[in-house]
């Protein structure tokens, strides 16, 4: 009899959709380059072309669409974070190379991968295009119906063929209910989207007022530095003081809210796949076991290889169970990497608004504009796949490591070997105690009898000065040997210690593992740092600001000249010409800054005798 999960596996092997996803990937480029035409028609451009130019005819139509700002937008972050996580059953496919388009020779792989990246933006294009859509009412239409569309095909997809050949019952569902979920929250968006626009075109509603280029929180951030700095009267909680602490005057950019809500779901969607591979594997292993169990009932237990058999039976064994008791600690500590890297980067662009640099090495204190750029393409992609990799290396790791305990210090005790280990562990534990205590030891009689008394009371430490060099020659002569012995274990734990630092940090792309100096090599965060200033200069809420203000006076003045009688919707009172009031403003500052007369071009009429007397006069 075949048990009821080998049965659901036969049962779906042969089972074939009437849906095939790559090939609707295809096909529905179609539709995206429809709404792409439509949206980019209704976009106008800024300037018109020449008269001789052959696109004259166009006018000003046809502009470039863009998906979102990938730098400076701080609005409608959830659902571009949500329209990223539609895609991420597709960056899957891309990551696990398993989606290649075209049939090209193996050296021009790179190209392949390149042509497949470009179709999948192009078909998940739409979704971010009528979400930042100036036209509301034609975009959310046309992405209410792209959305069901791709909706309509995924449920079609899992219905028919909801179980796998894996995990068994509801395997489909368990790779696309992310996606699913994500559909259908930009489906009630697209029809939010909708009503708000409709309500706005028959009237009911007054028209949104053009967007300001300064964000609420920017401008709360700026009145903030003004404010006199008060002592803190409401004390902080646990989670605000150890973990996080909220700041009404910060908001994260669209592009770090899709990063993570992608690298969540990818990281759901790879565990998903290597339980998956550890399924497959594991029946293998099974299989292998039932023909060492034959081999031994053969041999009745005398086999000669026997005692091997039973090892390696214990071998497989222990590895299936670490394997699978280290999936949840793996994928919490990228879990806790995803939100950290959020802490972080507010942190060092907080710290990079104020001006302190010294967080980061000094070769990026002054990084090429042109990197910086290309980072913050790079960014969100490596940010994903750092993350993916980071997840299998930490298992394995971690994985080593229960290995390393259950041989260490549970089977010895499983197999009545329990006295044997612990005398084993109490000598190691007690060699390392003594080596310790003994460079302890050394430190202590360095500061006792080689360094001299300290020079006031009040010092902390004794300086640096050398007592008893007799003594200290003698005692760096006769440890030298020692401290040859010494060093070769300390070398093997620096080496040990870096590669667990290495592999535990691999995800962490906003931390180097790199040694001093050679933070360069590492490419990821190169990357982090570049996005870092690209965001600062794009996204400071000072710069912010004073553009806003230039903005604000200079659509004013356009106003005022344009208008013929502005001076009529203004208070009561004399009309003052500008040029009055131009030199008004010039009168004040040079009496409250005298000197600034010098610096003031003279007119013809003026001769340089005049200007002598002047400086005589202000030097009076």
């Amino acid at each position: 009899m075949l048990s009821k999960n080998t049965r659901t596996r036969q049962l779906n092997g042969t089972c074939t959709s009437s849906v095939d996803m790559e090939l609707f990937l295809h096909y529905s480029l179609i539709p995206s380059l429809f709404i792409i035409l439509i949206l980019s028609f209704l976009q106008r451009r800024e300037h018109r072309r020449q008269r001789d130019d052959t696109s004259y005819l166009l006018g000003n139509r046809f502009g470039i669409i863009m998906p979102l700002d990938f730098v400076g937008t701080f609005s409608n972050r959830w659902s571009y974070g949500i329209a990223f996580g539609a895609t991420a059953n597709k960056v899957m496919f891309l990551f696990s190379e398993g989606y290649q388009p075209l049939q090209i020779p193996q050296w021009a792989q790179a190209f392949e991968l390149l042509i497949g990246g470009i179709e999948v933006g192009l078909s998940h294009f739409p979704f971010f295009a009528c979400l930042s859509s100036e036209f509301q009412l034609v975009s959310s239409i046309l992405g209410f119906c792209y959305s069901l569309i791709w909706f309509a095909v995924t449920v079609l997809q899992v219905s028919q063929c909801p179980h796998g050949q894996f995990v068994g019952k509801y395997e489909t569902l368990m790779f696309y209910w992310p996606s699913l979920l994500c559909l259908a929250f930009l489906l009630g968006r697209f029809l939010h989207m909708f009503v708000k626009a409709l309500r706005v075109h028959l009237g009911w509603e007054f028209q949104v007022e053009e967007k300001s280029v300064l964000e609420t929180h920017q401008a709360e951030h700026v009145k903030q530095l003004l404010r006199t700095p008060r002592p803190q009267e409401k004390k902080k909680s646990w989670f605000q003081t150890r973990i996080y602490e909220w700041d009404p005057c910060f908001q994260f950019p669209s592009r770090m809210i899709g990063t993570i809500v992608l690298a969540f779901i990818c990281l759901y969607l790879f565990i998903v796949i290597e339980f998956c591979v550890f399924v497959y594997v594991r029946d293998e292993l099974d299989v292998f076991e039932n023909k060492l169990e034959s081999y031994i009932t053969f041999t009745n237990h005398s086999g000669v290889l026997t005692p091997v058999i039973l090892q390696v039976k214990e071998l497989i064994s222990v590895t299936k169970g670490v394997w699978v008791a280290t999936i949840l600690p793996a994928s919490l500590t990228c879990v806790s990497y995803l939100f950290h890297i959020l802490v972080c980067y507010r942190k060092h662009i907080k710290r990079l608004w104020a001006g302190d640099k010294l967080f980061l090495p000094l070769k990026f204190h002054n990084p090429a504009s042109s990197a910086s750029v290309v980072a913050i393409a790079r960014y969100s992609g490596w940010q994903i796949a750092y993350v993916l990799w980071g997840y299998l290396i930490i298992h394995v790791v971690q994985s080593l490591c229960g290995m390393a305990i259950m041989y260490g210090l549970v089977l010895p005790i499983v197999h009545n070997q329990g006295l044997e280990m612990l005398q084993g562990l109490g000598i190691g534990i007690l060699t390392i105690s003594i080596v310790v205590g003994l460079m302890i030891l050394q430190m202590w009689i360095a500061a006792s009898f080689f360094l001299q008394p300290k020079l006031g009371t009040a010092d902390k430490q004794k300086p640096l000065a050398l007592n008893n060099r007799k003594a200290f020659h003698n005692f760096n002569y006769f440890l030298f040997f020692y401290n040859v012995l010494l060093g070769l274990g300390a070398c093997l734990s620096r080496l040990l210690i870096s590669c667990l630092l290495g592999t535990w940090l691999i995800a962490r792309i906003d931390r180097t593992i790199m040694q001093n100096g050679y933070e360069g090599a590492d490419m990821g965060f190169s990357a982090w740092i570049g996005m870092l200033y690209v965001d600062h200069y794009h996204t400071n809420p000072v710069l912010v600001s004073f553009c806003h203000i230039l903005i604000a006076n200079h659509k004013e003045k356009k106003l005022q000249q344009t208008t013929k009688y502005w001076c009529l919707n203004q208070s009561a009172g004399p009309r003052v010409s500008a040029r009055s009031r131009t030199r008004w403003f010039l009168l004040q500052t040079l009496i409250n800054n005298p000197r600034l007369i010098i610096h003031r071009k003279l007119k013809s009429g003026h001769s340089s005798q005049e200007s002598q007397i002047l400086m005589a006069c202000l030097e009076s």
